[in-house]
């Protein structure tokens, strides 16, 4: 895909990193989407025919692990403005490595939805683990989760997988590895920062 490669470069501006990112990000909502229950529904057109369509059977809401996660939003809300948002934030220990889960604050009665999780960088997988713990410890049972996600490591897809086997993942990129300091590679560089503008005085 050409997006993939104009963000992966890193020469690319912030313009062209931000409009291209925002091209996956929406290809993979729309697939997300796309695995949510639904059901067959009648609607009559504005030519007054029968249109045979499908209509979501279960309430949805999103979920964000700040601050990556947060590059999803205005996809999401172009696509479904009416969507319910909670965030997650982890970080992980300079010391230890290991994430740390420091604030969350989600929809009502989530526990009884369907979760699109937000999360673009699969490295280890320990950040998307924390997220999914907290989610179970409101009700929300792996089966009823789809996250969307940037890039994934093999490592990271085979930890989160052999623990939650039901949920589904949708990622645009499976990585070759990962090197001695826990990075993907090919890799991207950290998104969070080059999508927000942190990384440096680059335009």
């Amino acid at each position: 895909m050409d997006a993939q490669t104009r963000i992966r470069d890193r020469d690319a501006t912030r313009q062209v990193f931000i409009t291209q990112s925002r091209r996956i990000l929406r290809l993979l909502l729309e697939a997300g989407v796309g695995l949510l229950p639904t059901e067959p529904k009648a609607v009559i057109t504005p030519a007054g025919h029968v249109f045979e369509g499908q209509t979501l059977t279960e309430r949805v809401c999103a979920v964000s692990v700040v601050r990556a996660g947060e590059s999803f939003e205005h996809e999401l809300w172009s696509i479904a403005p009416e969507m319910r948002l909670g965030k997650i934030l982890i970080q992980r220990d300079k010391t230890t490595k290991e994430p740390q889960l420091f604030y969350s604050h989600l929809p009502l009665e989530v526990g009884d939805q369907h979760v699109l999780l937000l999360e673009p960088m699969l490295a280890t997988g320990g950040s998307l683990m924390t997220a999914l713990a907290v989610l179970e410890s409101v009700g929300v049972s792996s089966p009823r989760v789809i996250v969307l996600n940037l890039l994934s490591s093999p490592q990271g897809l085979e930890r989160v997988l052999s623990s939650h086997p039901e949920i589904d993942i949708v990622t645009a990129s499976v990585e070759s590895r990962l090197d001695a300091n826990a990075f993907m590679v090919p890799g991207i560089g950290d998104f969070g920062d080059r999508f927000f503008g942190t990384d440096g005085p680059r335009p």
